[in-house]
């Protein structure tokens, strides 16, 4: 099992879209800088905003190179205010 996940800093007022086995562990690292040149490491206020569990690691990448690719804060919280929309995006894209 594997989880896209979305989570905010409202230090920084910024998102992180990424995937991950074990979403508690992974935001307890983001919170603790444990990614020492990653994105997250401005901020140690990191939440959870979505958690959509994918079948597979290669689902949840997919899910998060898209919402990346699209590079849209409206697009971003478009999938936070309706995490089903990753199911369509899935059914019309994944392989």
């Amino acid at each position: 099992m594997h989880f896209l996940y979305i989570i905010y800093s409202r230090t920084i007022d910024k998102h992180y879209v990424g995937e991950t086995q074990d979403l508690a562990i992974r935001v307890h690292q983001h919170n603790n800088h444990y990614f020492k040149n990653n994105f997250t490491k401005n901020a140690d206020d990191w939440k959870v905003l979505v958690s959509y569990e994918c079948s597979d690691r290669n689902e949840a990448l997919f899910l998060e190179k898209f919402i990346k690719k699209m590079k849209s804060r409206a697009f971003l919280r478009k999938v936070i205010a309706n995490p089903e929309i990753l199911k369509d995006i899935l059914r019309r894209n994944c392989p």
